[in-house]
């Protein structure tokens, strides 16, 4: 059966799981219930791990949650890193309580966990001891930011990335590469990477001898998977001219890992499918996925199995493992009786400068024929909608909507042009192709053209303001949650990760004030004029509250007709199961109302 009520999301978890690890047998995972994500593990059967402990890490977005060393578990929970050993009751932390610590990773005879952390505004790559007692050293400083440190096999090598601002980690970075020596650092190099050459996923190969890494050259449309050779230096091009680089909008994320033969297993992105690629002594050749299964993340594994989180357009989010030859499953994070629903359709269709748009189309799960449609816009703006089960389209489509997911230009997954076409033009290409999204809705007959509705959190938020004020009539209602208002709070009050992404959306500040001014959705509050409905955290650190309350203010002011309604407890995005059932509820209603009734 298909996604049908709101219950159903918040019963579900919307958002399951985030990161697997697997090593040597031994599976753990994170999930999430009831607004906190908690650590899992499959030994037979699916059991919580370190139950009395909510996972949080808590540098940018998060992620980086845990790893697994050759006897312990680590993982991050009150700013701290902790270390469970098989055997002991109670976990020992092994960092004082202070700033945010995020993706832990032990050194392989266990005797050091280098981390990312922050505090104060200042982030810094440090090591500590692995026994309890110690106190942290910075290993590596200077940079903005930090992330994906691996060692090598033998523990002689650190790699990890960085970066400054202006950039964000997928406009440029530099891999570094230093010896580990006397319980220190040395020799620190840049072996890749530039302020126009994004790179991802430093990784060693099992016997050390080399280091493999995803970059996007400078000029360069499409990603390449690179070798170097640790003792010639030699660097060799194993694979190019693919979209392999996703967006490090978190810590911890990974697109490939070894696994079983001892090959390097890799996730292409095309143009929102998951292909998995082995790579060893045989060459090259793809590796077929489980039935209905379209997207994948988070591999992890070595030569006992591969585990992967999966799902596809009618199959809810899973942890799989592999083991050279088969697959099983090994957890589901939402209810099997769930999966189901409608197969979406890529489309792509012209903007009105003839560039081409993409997206994913759900049709109506009741066939009817130019139904009332909701385009969803979705945040970043460099995010990505592939063919990962989507409860909320299927919830759209069980109700009889069609629904389209924007990949406007702006997004990841369809090359380097495509990402930075909104650089510069934030509030204006964007725009523009929603626009185009709903003449195509109506010009290809599959949706009414006079049913439409616009919608999106965050950047696709702000995306839905300014199409509802600069284009009146072209969608009849809107709703924006947490969605941007003001660029001057959101370049002054965001969190240090994004503080400088309008720097390249936009222009930096103070030359491209007027430009904000333009392109700020509160300048024009008082041009909306068809039904808006704004939905807010109060705990919003990326876009505090004060964002949507000079929106309503205004639209108040003006008589601008709205609904304003605030989550207490909630950041930037829901996560209690209440949250998310009342959020769809009053989305339907309000869908309903405007679209279907009127």
């Amino acid at each position: 059966m298909s996604v049908r009520k709101p219950q159903d999301l918040a019963r579900a978890k919307l958002t399951p799981f985030s990161e697997v690890r697997a090593r040597e047998g031994a599976l753990f995972w994170s999930e999430r219930e009831g607004g906190e994500s908690h650590l899992a593990a499959w030994d037979g059967a699916p059991r919580r791990y370190v139950a009395d402990h909510a996972l949080a890490p808590g540098v940018g977005y998060g992620g980086g949650a845990f790893s697994l060393g050759a006897k312990a578990v680590y993982y991050v929970a009150g700013g701290r890193v902790w270390r469970l050993m098989p055997g002991e009751d109670e976990p020992r932390p092994l960092t004082p309580a202070f700033g945010a610590a995020a993706d832990p990773q032990p050194s392989p005879d266990g005797s050091r966990v280098v981390y990312v952390h922050s505090y104060e505004g200042r982030d810094v790559l440090a090591a500590t001891g692995a026994d309890p007692g110690g106190w942290p050293q910075v290993w590596a400083g200077g940079a903005d930011f930090y992330m994906q440190p691996t060692w090598s096999p033998d523990g002689a090598w650190l790699a990890w990335v960085e970066w400054d601002h202006p950039n964000m980690p997928w406009d440029g970075g530099r891999l570094m590469l230093a010896r580990v020596e006397g319980g220190r650092l040395a020799g620190a190099r840049q072996v890749a990477g530039g302020p126009r050459t994004p790179v991802f996923q430093p990784l060693f190969e099992p016997g050390g001898g080399g280091l493999f890494w995803i970059e996007n050259p400078e000029g360069e449309e499409l990603d390449r998977l690179v070798r170097l050779d640790l003792e010639s230096g030699e660097r060799t091009v194993w694979m190019e001219e693919r979209v392999l680089l996703e967006p490090a909008w978190t810590q911890g994320q990974r697109v490939m890992s070894f696994g079983p033969g001892g090959a390097l297993y890799l996730r292409e992105n095309r143009r929102g499918q998951a292909v998995l690629w082995r790579l060893g002594r045989g060459g090259l050749d793809e590796v077929p996925l489980p039935e209905g299964l379209a997207w994948l993340a988070s591999p992890s594994g070595d030569e006992a199995g591969l585990a992967v989180l999966a799902s596809g357009p009618t199959r809810g989010e899973r942890v799989v493992c592999y083991d050279g030859e088969t697959w099983r499953t090994r957890a589901h994070g939402w209810p099997v009786e769930a999966d189901g629903g409608v197969e979406p359709e890529a489309v792509t269709f012209l903007g009105e400068d003839g560039a081409e748009v993409h997206g994913l189309y759900y049709p109506p799960a009741s066939g009817a024929e130019r139904p009332p449609a909701v385009v969803s816009v979705h945040g970043g703006p460099t995010s990505q909608r592939t063919f990962a089960f989507n409860p909320q389209a299927q919830l759209f489509a069980a109700n009889g909507y069609a629904y389209l997911e924007l990949n406007y230009r702006g997004s990841t997954g369809y090359g380097r042009s495509y990402r930075e076409a909104l650089y510069g033009n934030w509030g204006v290409v964007d725009v523009a192709d929603a626009v185009a999204a709903a003449r195509f809705l109506a010009d290809s007959g599959r949706a009414d053209g006079e049913r439409l509705g616009l919608m999106g959190g965050s950047a696709g938020g702000y995306t839905t303001l300014m199409t509802l004020a600069l284009h009146p009539g072209v969608y009849r209602a809107g709703a924006s949650f947490y969605g941007v208002t003001d660029l001057f709070l959101l370049a002054r009050e965001t969190h240090k990760f994004e503080s400088r992404y309008t720097d390249k959306l936009v222009g930096p500040l103070p030359a491209a004030a007027r430009l904000y001014r333009e392109r700020s959705p509160l300048a024009h509050a008082h041009r909306i004029k068809d039904a808006l409905y704004v939905f807010q955290g109060s705990e919003d650190k990326v876009v505090p509250p004060n964002q949507a309350e000079e929106l309503v203010r205004t639209l108040r002011e003006r008589g601008v007709p709205h609904r304003y309604k605030v989550y207490e407890g909630e950041g930037h995005g829901w996560k209690k199961p209440e949250t998310i059932e009342d959020f769809y509820r009053e989305l339907l209603a309000f869908f309903e109302r405007e679209l279907v009734w009127r």
